[in-house]
């Protein structure tokens, strides 16, 4: 599932189908897009975008998403039985506080049961890291009403991984694909920005890569761990040049054919894959 944009910039959700991982062939017709429904009011004129897609336990796929109305982004989702047919639920945050705050990038716990990545339940809610500036968490009892995690005195969003002046997620932290539960931790694969000033060196000003950060499987907000540096970065002509310069911005993973896949968008213009045992 990708995010394409039409010649006034709106984005809509297709599909594209491939038996080897690598070689896709593009549905003719969007899966999802801003239409003459509830959600209109959120998706137009800007659209929809950054899909990250996982199952739950009762077969049912979820679809975290972004809308956009020309001003505001928004973390909404979607539910289908088929990924072809969606049905919107809204925004994620509903609630009168959140509903018309700057949110995106929803990332939920999943569990890998053989081939599939299933949601996972941790202490009875499943969980969602969000954001583009800090991470911070959203919960659930069935995932379909979610709430924000707050900070109990303040009432405000916890902040869960933040930016770091010196390194190359200096600028901004947002969620990659899926958080992968995991014996050892709960594996996030992030993406970062690095800042004009006080950022790595090393990368252009306001560049985009990726990295890894482990949490707590009991504790989902707790951080145990977080890599120094990143493991994928715009370095191919294709990465450094495009509609936004120097970006690598992973949002997809998958498990096929015992090789990890991982989709990411180079540029703001093409999708790119790395491959990993």
């Amino acid at each position: 599932i990708y995010r394409a944009q039409d010649t006034a910039m709106t984005s809509r959700l297709g599909m594209a189908i491939s038996e080897d991982g690598i070689h896709f062939t593009k549905q003719t017709q969007p899966i999802l897009y801003p239409d003459h429904d509830a959600s209109l009011i959120y998706e137009w004129k800007g659209g929809v975008e950054d899909p990250r897609i996982v199952e739950s336990e009762e077969g049912f796929y979820l679809l975290t998403y972004t809308s956009y109305d020309g001003k505001t982004a928004r973390l909404c989702f979607a539910t289908s039985k088929d990924l072809l047919h969606w049905e919107k639920k809204g925004p994620v945050l509903k609630s009168e506080k959140y509903i018309n705050s700057w949110s995106k990038s929803g990332a939920i716990v999943v569990e890998k049961k053989n081939d599939h990545f299933v949601a996972k339940k941790i202490n009875g809610k499943y969980w969602m890291y969000f954001g583009d500036t800090d991470l911070f968490m959203a919960t659930s009892s069935d995932l379909l009403h979610w709430e924000a995690l707050e900070n109990e005195e303040s009432k405000k969003l916890v902040s869960v991984l933040t930016p770091r002046a010196g390194f190359f997620d200096s600028r901004l932290v947002e969620p990659g694909p899926f958080a992968l539960y995991t014996p050892r931790g709960i594996e996030l694969i992030y993406n970062s920005s690095n800042a004009a000033n006080n950022n790595d060196p090393s990368l252009p000003k306001f560049t985009y890569a990726a990295s890894q950060a482990l949490f707590d499987t009991a504790m989902p907000y707790k951080l145990k761990d977080r890599k120094s540096t990143y493991f994928i970065h715009p370095d191919k002509p294709y990465e450094i040049t495009g509609e936004v310069n120097n970006v690598c911005f992973v949002e997809g993973l998958v498990y096929f054919k015992q090789q990890w896949f991982l989709y990411y968008g180079t540029a703001d213009s093409k999708i790119g894959v790395a491959i990993s045992k």
